[in-house]
């Protein structure tokens, strides 16, 4: 477990957004992320979420409707991991596996490119 304050962990999240390329990033509209300490409790070991609908899955209908979310659990990523460096490294992979939720990208292709 890594010992680190709210605000360092923010700054992870940060930087993990920040490793994501500007062109993909403008295409993300209507979508918030939100850092959270601890997911549902049925899901404990849950590191992220994304609840929305896909970029892939609107159509003309979709207009008026509250953000998605991007959901990252703050205490389970920290349990997790050893060193700072390997918390760094798992908020980076979360922020990017639920990025790609956002775009319609299944777990099972997040598995192929290292992402789940």
């Amino acid at each position: 477990m890594v010992d680190i304050s709210e605000e360092e962990f923010e700054a992870y999240v940060d930087a993990a957004i920040a490793s994501v390329p500007e062109a993909l990033l403008d295409l993300v509209e209507n979508c918030i992320l939100v850092i959270e300490d601890d997911p549902p409790a049925d899901m404990p070991s849950l590191l992220g979420l994304y609840q929305g609908v896909p970029l892939d899955r609107r159509g003309h209908y979709y207009s008026g409707v509250l953000p998605d979310r991007i959901l990252i659990f703050r205490r389970p990523l920290v349990r997790m991991c050893a060193t700072v460096e390997e918390l760094q490294e798992q908020v980076r992979i979360t922020v990017v596996h639920e990025i790609a939720h956002f775009f319609g990208i299944d777990d099972a292709r997040l598995h192929e490119l290292g992402y789940a």
